[in-house]
């Protein structure tokens, strides 16, 4: 599981830097490829290793032909995805079309969100996590889910 966030740079190529810890998970689990999607929902990229991302196609390919928005997900998400192999200093290539979408420039924030990587423009990352938030509403959904805090 990936935790933790971690600030680092885009270079003038469009590469970026896995932190260390992240590059551990991924050999122990002997994946070199990252997909890098755009999620649709929210203004940063998102980083799959290719095992958990083969995972969410094969969920969208199961239950996803029978509904349109399902469709109309897999076709917008499928459209946009982007495999990217980490080279031998731990960096991955962000596309052009990838980093203006999420307004990546030079500084970023890299967030480890259970079994993926986001990758955020270091200016919104720090208003996301300024926003007032109800911690109710937030207690309520985690107790939904067994979660108790």
């Amino acid at each position: 599981m990936f935790r933790g966030s971690f600030e680092h740079a885009i270079d003038d190529k469009g590469r970026l830097s896995i932190p260390a810890r992240y590059r551990e998970i991924l050999k122990r689990r002997r994946e070199r490829e990252l997909i890098l999607v755009d999620p649709l929902f929210d203004a940063c990229i998102v980083a799959y290793p290719i095992k958990t991302w083969q995972q969410i196609e094969q969920n969208l390919l199961n239950n996803g032909n029978s509904d349109k928005r399902f469709r109309e997900y897999a076709r917008l998400i499928s459209a946009h995805a982007v495999e990217s192999m980490i080279d031998s200093q731990g960096r991955i290539l962000i596309p052009p079309q990838l980093r203006g979408k999420a307004d990546l420039r030079r500084d970023v924030m890299i967030v480890g969100v259970l079994d993926k990587i986001e990758i955020w423009n270091r200016e919104r990352w720090v208003s996301f996590c300024a926003q007032e938030r109800d911690p109710e509403e937030y207690a309520g959904k985690l107790a939904e889910l067994g979660i108790r805090v």
